[in-house]
């Protein structure tokens, strides 16, 4: 029935506020009604002395005999100043209940008699009779002069005035505590809106996160425990959302390198069975043969040095990429720019054989701290790497200087050819990238650019590449001697 927060807050102060109420009223009314008996008891013990005083005055200064015939007598004139002194009806009876006089009979017929009865045996008693807002007491005792009982007076007595007066108390006690009452519920109630709607929210957007929306929030702003609370829930969300965003990121990359890896021990397969197959296929024909056959003894022996040449350089660079992260213990200050011509002396038979040519612009002095034979095998693999992918008679740009400023030596090689797409530039020096196919060089397996960038890691170094117009630049930072490059 009630599942919600706001149903049982509603409920139980609904219950509360109404059970406080009736027993607020009902305890007022018994109180004002025992004030009033007690009250109208005082007011009835004071009529009763004074209506002794007044017989036994009228006895002693006529000086009758203490019996009832007196009391007979003087009945008629007893009601009257006793009406008059008490402002009350009065009747006078004799000891065994006779009416001898009353003031005005109307006002005693048809009341109860159980007061009357109880005076006929001796005692003093009342009887309250309410009807609405009016209250009248019916009053009768015995009257006893030195010890003799000698009749009976009974009074009607008008009590309206008090009981309008405490009408109009209970009236107005009613309607103030109806109106308390009121506002604080009307107060727990908003009290009780203000708390669970936040809680309603936070339930709502706590299901559509289990649903799998993470873009729900709680728009609550409020500066107590609950604001507090929305704004966790809030940022909660969002770093989950981003935490599976970057598993999310991480589980592709993965994918993309287990892909990756796969595309590239199959191409190292296929790559060292090539050739392996080749020079076994030589080898056993020449077995067979020996130089019986001249012409073909030195095509198959030449066959087998160059595949042989092939696979051990392909070796050489596995070797490379696995090792990743080479001691530089024995790194020193070496002259890159000699290096650097160096290399491309030798790489210029390459080129021409390519019929493309390279173009050197370096300063003098580009001394780098690190170790001359990688240096040389960076070298070599960006310029090799430019001559396999350059466009036929293109012209290769290399470019090296001292950045003083930062203490770095710069380097660039660029070549103009087909250009990479932006997230083939990402990914380029990824050790198991391969790249679009379509541009790789026959017995290639990608290693070339990974060793490229983990010599630059190597050595403290950065390195990136640009593609744009025609024309892509790979661009290489090494600390100059003495200096790091923050990566």
């Amino acid at each position: 029935m009630l599942r919600t927060i706001r149903a049982k807050f509603a409920f139980g102060f609904l219950l509360i506020f109404c059970l406080s109420f009736l027993l607020l009223n009902v305890t007022l009314k018994e109180y004002i009604r025992s004030s009033n008996r007690n009250i109208i008891t005082s007011d009835l013990v004071e009529l009763k002395n004074n209506g002794n005083v007044y017989v036994r005055q009228a006895f002693l200064i006529n000086h009758f005999t203490n019996n009832d015939l007196y009391f007979g007598q003087m009945a008629e004139e007893m009601v009257g100043d006793l009406r008059r002194a008490t402002s009350s009806d009065v009747s006078a009876y004799t000891v065994d209940g006779i009416l001898l006089y009353s003031s005005d009979q109307t006002k005693f017929a048809g009341r109860p008699t159980s007061d009357l009865k109880l005076a006929l045996e001796g005692k003093t008693a009342y009887t309250i009779t309410y009807k609405g807002n009016a209250g009248s007491v019916l009053y009768s005792y015995p009257v006893v002069i030195d010890g003799v009982k000698v009749g009976i007076l009974r009074f009607a007595k008008d009590f309206s005035s008090l009981y309008e007066q405490t009408g109009r108390i209970l009236n107005i006690l009613f309607y103030l505590a109806l109106a308390i009452f009121a506002a604080a519920f009307l107060f727990s109630y908003m009290l009780s809106r203000h708390i669970t709607i936040p809680l309603v929210k936070l339930t709502r957007a706590s299901t559509e996160v289990i649903r799998g929306n993470l873009d729900v929030r709680i728009g609550v702003r409020r500066k107590d425990e609950i604001g507090r609370l929305a704004a966790n829930f809030n940022d909660m969300i969002g770093r989950i959302a981003s935490q599976i965003a970057t598993i999310g990121r991480d589980r592709d990359r993965l994918k993309a390198l287990h892909e990756q890896e796969k595309r590239f021990f199959d191409n190292v397969t296929h790559e060292l069975k090539t050739p392996l197959t080749s020079i076994l296929g030589y080898a056993e024909i020449i077995r067979e043969n020996g130089e019986s056959d001249r012409a073909f003894f030195d095509k198959g022996m030449a066959h087998i040095v160059d595949e042989s040449r092939r696979l051990h350089g392909m070796v050489l660079n596995l070797l490379e990429v696995s090792r990743r992260s080479a001691a530089m213990d024995e790194a020193a200050p070496v002259d890159a720019g000699a290096l650097l011509r160096d290399v491309i002396d030798a790489m210029e038979l390459r080129a021409k054989r390519y019929k493309k040519r390279i173009a050197l612009d370096a300063e003098d002095g580009l001394y780098v701290l690190g170790q001359p034979d990688r240096l040389r095998q960076l070298f070599i693999n960006l310029l090799d790497n430019a001559i396999k992918y350059s466009t036929p008679q293109a012209e290769i740009a290399v470019a090296a200087e001292t950045d003083r400023a930062a203490g770095i030596v710069r380097f660039a090689f660029a070549n103009p050819g087909v250009t990479l797409s932006p997230d083939q530039v990402d990914q380029v020096f990824e050790p198991f990238y391969s790249g679009d196919r379509t541009f790789k060089e026959e017995g290639s397996v990608g290693l070339g650019l990974s060793i490229v960038k983990a010599i630059v890691d190597d050595h403290g170094g950065t390195i990136r590449m640009t593609c744009g117009a025609g024309r892509t630049t790979v661009h290489a930072a090494l600390p100059a001697a003495g200096r790091e490059v923050d990566a």
